[in-house]
């Protein structure tokens, strides 16, 4: 039988048949699987009240625990997180393409033997809620000082790898350790303004929101803060084979050929020996730069390594330098939009570790910094921040009717309200709507 249960009476065992409330199905929620504990209260974070479960499958509200139980299914092991709404209406339309992931080897190279991380901790179900230390404004101005200090410090580690000098991996800790105290100040500063760079930065910038997005998972993930900063680390430096590349390869304003791409991808192995050569790169930091191109189903490279046999740091490296990587302008390619790039990232079945990208999905915020959303009221707004209660009532910046096809006052809405009255219906394009410059909205604070 199917029977709504308020969030409050779920409990394991009982079978997951969809979200109830508004029906508003969200695109990183799957439907029909069995609840565990840790699902239920990562619902519950979200802000989700009800559910819909089926008595025929799993436990009822009042069931003894003696229900038959459906077998068990990959998505049994975690609910996918909630996320971003149904895709672009006025008019409606189908949810996003699943377009492929970036490309990856298909066979494997001759490379040293695979790391690993066993130092590294399991990663914690369930962790408290973000709870900002200072508001927004304030945290924008210290993250975009801390962005140009970080990217000065990785152009001279890239000119020194360049020109053969010896690397000092601890040279980078000053600046990790500054982002991680920005992420712990305000998460969504740092986050927001190291997507914006442009192509001719973009080596440089990609590792400094590779470091910053990797100390966010981390804590996510409720990860020691020494393995916090050593995941900060890993992102400063998981590029650093780069330096080794032609920079006609490197720098080529289009899309690589077959054979650039093979010499590119020597880059892990290139980045790995420098750091080893060092003598006093971290293990997590030495793994993330080998292993960071590595894919969940064995399609990756340079090892083709598979499930757990890569280690948790490079699993979170890969799910950061994927994300990054598609949310950036290249000379080739225009970036796609936050939340799009979490609905495509979730597409690409076997590129990620599910639970890191989970992780790493409520780290950035289901509609994160930057989105451009619809309301139920047919405005549009650009999301300022996350809300301090539920993952889907961020804080928005309304300025455009969808309906009238008009501007509107800007006005500052916090969805999480309790006298707000609207709610975020969909995602939108900003191409679409010919919005141009949409950093200006959410970066004027």
């Amino acid at each position: 039988m199917i029977k709504p249960v308020p969030i409050s009476r779920a409990r394991a065992g009982m079978w997951f048949h969809r979200l109830g409330g508004s029906g508003l199905h969200h695109a990183f929620v799957k439907n029909g699987f069995l609840l565990e504990a840790r699902d239920i209260a990562v619902l519950a974070e979200g802000g989700v009240e009800e559910l819909i479960i089926d008595t025929d499958k799993g436990l009822d509200v009042e069931d003894d625990g003696t229900a038959a139980l459906a077998p068990a299914t990959p998505e049994t092991e975690a609910a996918e997180v909630e996320a971003a709404a149904p895709a672009e209406e006025a008019p409606a339309s189908a949810p996003l393409p699943a377009d492929d992931p970036p490309q990856g080897s298909d066979k494997a190279s001759e490379m040293p033997a695979a790391v690993t991380v066993d130092a590294v901790a399991a990663p914690s179900p369930v962790v408290a809620p973000r709870v900002p230390r200072e508001s927004m404004d304030q945290e924008l101005h210290r993250a975009r000082r801390i962005c140009q200090d970080s990217k000065a410090q990785v152009v001279a580690l890239f000119t020194d790898a360049r020109l053969g000098r010896a690397i000092q991996p601890e040279a980078v800790m000053p600046m990790v350790e500054a982002i991680n105290e920005s992420v712990s100040r305000h998460p969504d500063a740092l986050l927001s303004v190291v997507r914006l760079k442009n192509h001719d930065e973009y080596t440089y910038m990609h590792s400094v929101a590779v470091c910053a997005l990797m100390v966010a998972l981390a804590r996510r993930l409720g990860l020691p803060e020494d393995q916090v900063r050593d995941a900060g680390a890993a992102g400063m430096l998981h590029d650093l084979g780069k330096a080794a590349m032609p920079l006609t390869v490197l720098n080529k304003p289009g899309a690589l050929s077959d054979d650039e791409f093979k010499i590119m991808k020597a880059h892990p192995v290139r980045g790995y020996h420098m750091l080893v050569q060092s003598g006093s790169a971290p293990e997590a930091v030495l793994d993330v730069a080998l292993h960071h191109h590595e894919k969940f189903d064995g399609s990756g490279y340079p090892h083709n390594l598979k499930g757990d046999a890569i280690g948790l740091m490079a699993r979170m490296g890969a799910v950061c330098d994927v994300y990054d990587a598609i949310t950036s302008n290249r000379p080739y390619k225009k970036a796609w939009g936050p939340a799009e790039s979490l609905q495509r990232m979730v597409s690409w079945n076997g590129h990620f570790d599910e639970l890191v990208l989970k992780a790493f999905i409520r780290s950035v915020g289901i509609y994160p910094v930057g989105a451009l959303v619809r309301l139920e009221s047919d405005r549009l707004g650009v999301v300022l921040e996350q809300g301090e209660g539920s993952l889907l009532a961020p804080k928005v910046r309304v300025f455009f009717n969808a309906r009238k096809r008009e501007p509107v006052f800007i006005k500052d809405i916090d969805l999480g309200a309790p006298d707000c009255g609207d709610r975020i219906v969909g995602l939108e394009s900003a191409d679409k709507w010919n919005f141009p410059n949409m950093e200006r909205l959410w970066l004027s604070q």
